[in-house]
């Protein structure tokens, strides 16, 4: 009975991992969110998973240990070892970090994730971040957003001026140029806004997300195609010198846990909008609206100013953004071999 018990008692101690470590990871999306939040929620399970247990992320929601707008100054001094971030939230600090995240008439999922993986866009990001201490992998990508939430139609250029909006990222300079205040604000407060009318439109995310969040409510002109964000990246980072302290197999695991992330947020983004945009028309009385070849141009051709004026400003800009559409250029003559229009 003793040797038994013994045995049991080893068998148990064995089947413990050797080091168990808990890294908390600040996001700055609400896990609640589905793909944008979830996809970062789960990705402590699965890496604890492959690892025995030894290594696991604990998702903070937006503000539990960090507001947002720290998230990047926390994560370079190492006050926060890992983050669930966008890296155009960097903007105000990176010029060129927008283009690493989604850019207005940018690149659909597979283009932005050749350029990603194969085309050295994940070298340059990580050379662009080193000397603040953060290194990053693609860890979700996004469908397509909607372009806007508006209170009333918009027909001309011209209904756009005056405006006030919240809207994300280098959209945002198309939009202040057509005569937008473009703010930039949390979900909350920008549901707030639209009630209060201190904001006249509001740019959010993809369907699921928008009827996750109840903007039905605000407003109900919702406008496609999302122009400014055909697909959005998503990265796990980590202060550098806690990515370095990890073993070789960790890191591993975060990288493939990441790569296997990236396709299943691409299969689900695809999959899950359409239930809740009849849901919003046909219960709550959302007109969709299809941007007219006029103002699809106008801000095709208003994203081509910004452009010019960003890339003669910036060099880190121009350089970045001369990189992509290299690529780019690439690609379309891939594109239009290898698929059907």
């Amino acid at each position: 009975m003793k040797r038994t018990l013994m045995a049991a008692t080893a068998a148990a101690t064995l089947a413990l991992p050797a080091f168990a470590r808990d890294i908390e990871m600040q996001s700055i999306y609400p896990g609640s969110l589905p793909l944008l939040g979830s996809s970062g929620a789960e990705l402590g399970g699965r890496v604890s998973a492959i690892t025995g247990g030894e290594l696991n992320f604990v998702f903070r929601n937006p503000g539990e240990i960090v507001a947002g707008n720290e998230i990047w100054d926390a994560l370079s001094t190492g006050a926060i070892e890992a983050a669930w971030y966008s890296p155009g939230f960097a903007e105000g600090v990176v010029p060129s970090a927008s283009l690493f995240t989604a850019f207005p008439f940018g690149p659909d999922v597979r283009e932005y994730t050749a350029w990603w993986y194969n085309g050295g866009g994940y070298e340059l990001w990580n050379e662009i971040s080193a000397p603040y201490n953060i290194h990053s992998e693609l860890c979700s990508i996004l469908a397509p957003e909607a372009s806007g939430w508006f209170k009333e139609p918009i027909n001309s250029p011209e209904d756009l001026k005056g405006k006030k909006m919240r809207i994300f990222g280098l959209g945002a300079a198309v939009m202040e140029k057509l005569g937008v205040a473009a703010q930039s604000m949390p979900p909350a407060d920008t549901m707030s806004a639209l009630n209060l009318g201190t904001i006249d439109a509001a740019e959010m995310s993809f369907p699921a997300i928008d009827y996750a969040l109840g903007m039905y409510e605000h407003a109900k002109h919702l406008y496609f195609p999302g122009w400014h964000q055909q697909t959005s990246l998503i990265v796990f980072m980590m202060n550098t010198d806690s990515w370095n302290a990890l073993s070789d197999r960790d890191r591993a695991a975060i990288q493939e846990v990441c790569a296997a992330n990236v396709a299943r947020t691409t299969a689900q983004g695809e999959a899950i909008e359409l239930e809740p945009l009849a849901k919003m028309q046909n219960d709550h009385g959302v007109t969709v609206h299809r941007w007219s070849d006029e103002m699809l141009q106008t801000f095709s051709d208003t994203w081509d100013e910004v452009v010019a004026e960003k890339t003669a400003e910036n060099a880190e800009f121009k350089r970045v953004w001369d990189h992509i559409q290299a690529f780019r250029a690439d690609y379309a003559q891939w594109k239009e071999l290898g698929y059907v229009d």
